[in-house]
């Protein structure tokens, strides 16, 4: 599934506005990281990996399976993704739907995104067995938490995070599953998902169904569930408006959220450059910088790669990514998604 963090909501969602939504937020405990080098900069990142692509198959309408081989790869948690640096140079990130104990192999799936910005089109079009690809990771923003029961809602390739949560679950665990989509042929691992849930398993195609019902999915759960969502943004904002008093959300996003209400103009001062910037109300930290220093590096614009990644000296940032930790963003910010808390940020650029 193209994420990137897990993002955990308590009891009372359903009162929140999106901008509230987003200032009651709370980043779950970071990932383990078991595969880490340290650059010269200092800072923690994920091993660099030269995997084969091994199969390059469709497996449902619009969605593609890769299986990417290497030798004694770092071992994953259900919920991990990879980043996939593409040969383009775009960077993405997809969810972990394989086996965690496989040690000689990562597999990965994606939907092809017609109005995208192309790299689920350069993976579905472009690559091909036989190619070295590089990927970063694997990393968990996504985790499987120890729970009285579990409410699990994929939408579409969202399934992806879901499945290895599934097939990781205690026997005599509660748990339920609401698998939906567009179709039943653009549902990836459908047949899987069957034989794992039974009759614990919802599916509704909207073609045939309509869409799912998320009121009486809700209506009985219990305090102490974990309640897991991944799918689009529409959903994942439907079920967390519904989650009861004492349950848990637990989100998976590869794409940003929606902007904040009430966005204001800020002005950015590049210390090393001697220039000071305008951020308009309706642009980005990035795009303003750029028009100054078009060297500035990017990738995936939406605050999951950490590409655009630069030094706060003075002023409160606005954290809007899914990938700093708390002490990262003691001194630091994604240009790409982030902000000023307000009227002015100096960047050691």
């Amino acid at each position: 599934m193209p994420k990137p963090l897990t993002v955990a909501l308590f009891a009372g969602a359903a009162l929140l506005t999106r901008s509230a939504l987003r200032r009651r937020v709370q980043v779950s405990p970071l990932w383990p990281m078991p595969a880490l080098e340290t650059p010269v900069s200092g800072r923690p990142r994920s091993r660099t990996l030269r995997l084969l692509l091994t199969a390059h198959e469709t497996i449902a309408d619009g969605v593609v399976q890769l299986r990417l081989e290497g030798a004694e790869l770092p071992r994953w948690t259900p919920g991990a993704h990879l980043d996939l640096v593409l040969p383009s140079g775009l960077v993405r990130q997809y969810s972990l739907c394989g086996d965690p104990e496989d040690t000689s192999s990562y597999t990965v799936a994606t939907r092809l995104v017609e109005d995208g910005r192309g790299g689920s089109r350069e993976v579905h079009e472009r690559l091909a067995e036989g190619m070295e690809l590089e990927v970063r990771g694997p990393r968990n923003r996504f985790p499987l938490a120890e729970a009285r029961s579990y409410v699990f809602v994929a939408g579409g390739i969202g399934i992806t995070p879901v499945l290895p949560m599934l097939r990781a679950l205690p026997e005599g665990a509660a748990w339920r599953l609401l698998y939906c989509g567009r179709t039943r042929a653009s549902m990836p691992f459908l047949d899987e998902v069957r034989e794992l849930a039974g009759d614990r398993l919802t599916l509704v195609a909207r073609d045939e169904d309509g869409r799912p019902d998320l009121d009486a999915l809700f209506a009985s759960v219990a305090p102490g569930t974990a309640v897991y969502c991944c799918g689009p943004e529409g959903l994942m904002e439907a079920v967390a408006e519904r989650v009861p008093e004492g349950a848990a959300l637990h989100l998976e996003r590869f794409a940003p959220g929606a902007p904040a209400d009430g966005d204001a103009a800020f002005e950015v001062e590049l210390r090393r450059s001697g220039r000071t910037v305008e951020v308009p109300a309706d642009s980005t930290v990035l795009a303003a910088v750029r028009r100054e220093l078009p060297g500035t590096v990017h990738s995936c614009e939406q605050g999951f790669c950490g590409t655009c990644r630069q030094r706060v000296l003075e002023g409160e940032v606005e954290h809007r990514d899914e990938l700093l930790t708390d002490a990262e963003r003691a001194d630091s910010m994604l240009i790409c998604v982030s902000r000023a808390r307000g009227e002015r940020l100096v960047l050691d650029l």
